[in-house]
């Protein structure tokens, strides 16, 4: 029981904190912004960074319109899907746990919208790219943590497995005494040498 909470503990933190992120940060974009209206701090950053407030309908990044219905049911399906496996997930596979409480709270954070607003706030927008939101990145930058995990460990699991050089003496016998009162120097010499005698 007391690892159920412990891995629980952990999803709900860092996907609490994106949720709570997301719809902060589209709660002020709805009071503050018409539906098109773009805002920049400075006039010279609007051509590469600017917040818009933008109605969604589709998937993440504008992708699908009009299928909000569609990804709500799936929002939902993949939310009770990463909490029920979590907790088989182990510990020391961080990548996969990191990348699945970041989709949670994206899933989640979009869900909400579809749930009470029937659409989905997107508001950041970078140069000539899709407009999105926090949920959208958290989503995006999970994807990213696995693949980049995935190829650490699998990186340090080659290296662990990859035989040391033999920097051993290239002598067959490193160890052997060669010297005359050594027992064994008959089978090793196939003979059985014989003192010099002075003529």
């Amino acid at each position: 029981m007391k690892k159920y909470l412990r891995d629980y503990l952990f999803l709900f933190s860092i996907a609490g904190v994106i949720i709570a992120l997301d719809q902060i940060t589209k709660s002020i974009v709805r009071a503050q912004l018409e539906i098109g209206e773009i805002w920049a701090p400075w006039d010279w950053i609007i051509p590469y960074a600017r917040f818009v407030h933008w109605k969604n309908t589709g998937a993440a990044f504008g992708m699908a319109p009009g299928l909000s219905e569609v990804f709500k049911y799936l929002a939902i399906v993949v939310a009770l899907a990463i909490i029920i496996y979590f907790p088989r997930v182990p510990r020391v596979d961080w990548p996969l746990r990191y990348a699945m409480s970041l989709q949670l709270g994206g899933a989640v954070g979009n869900l909400i919208d579809r749930l009470t607003i029937g659409h989905v706030t997107d508001f950041i927008s970078l140069g000539n790219f899709a407009v999105f939101n926090i949920a959208d990145a958290s989503i995006s930058i999970g994807v990213a943590v696995l693949v980049i995990g995935i190829w650490i460990i699998e990186r340090r699991e080659k290296q662990s497995t990859e035989e040391p050089e033999d920097t051993e003496d290239s002598d067959p016998y490193p160890h052997t005494n060669y010297s005359q009162s050594s027992p064994h120097r008959e089978d090793i010499l196939g003979y059985s040498p014989q003192p010099f005698e002075d003529e």
